[in-house]
C-alpha cells in the first residue's frame, strides 16, 4: 500500500465527512464534546478577525501600502481606518 493511499486525508470528502459525524455525534453523547457559548464564540471571530488582518493593517502603519495609495484607491483606507475604530486598534486617520 502506498503511503498516498493511507489515512484520513485521502478519503473522499464524502467518506471523510460521515466519520467525522460519528466522531461528533459520540463526543456529544459521551458529554466530553465542546459546546460554544456565545461569549466564546464572538472572541474567537474578533480574534481570526484580528489575525487575518494583521499584516494589512502593519503594511498601512509601515507605508507599505503605498501601492494601494498610488492607484488611487481610497476605499481601502477609508475601511481600514473604520477597522481600527471597530478594533480600538490605532487610527490610520492621525488623531
Amino acid at each position: 500500500m502506498a503511503k498516498e493511499d493511507r489515512g484520513f486525508a485521502s478519503m473522499d470528502r464524502a467518506k471523510q465527512r460521515e466519520i467525522a459525524s460519528k466522531g461528533g455525534k459520540a463526543a456529544h453523547q459521551k458529554g466530553t464534546a465542546h459546546e460554544w457559548t456565545s461569549e466564546e464564540a464572538r472572541d474567537a471571530g474578533r480574534k481570526g478577525g484580528l489575525a487575518s488582518h494583521k499584516r494589512r493593517r502593519e503594511q498601512m502603519m509601515t507605508g507599505s501600502g503605498a501601492a494601494m495609495e498610488d492607484s488611487g484607491s481610497e476605499m481601502g483606507d477609508e475601511r481600514m481606518e473604520s477597522f481600527d475604530n471597530r478594533s480600538g486598534g490605532p487610527s490610520t486617520s492621525g488623531e
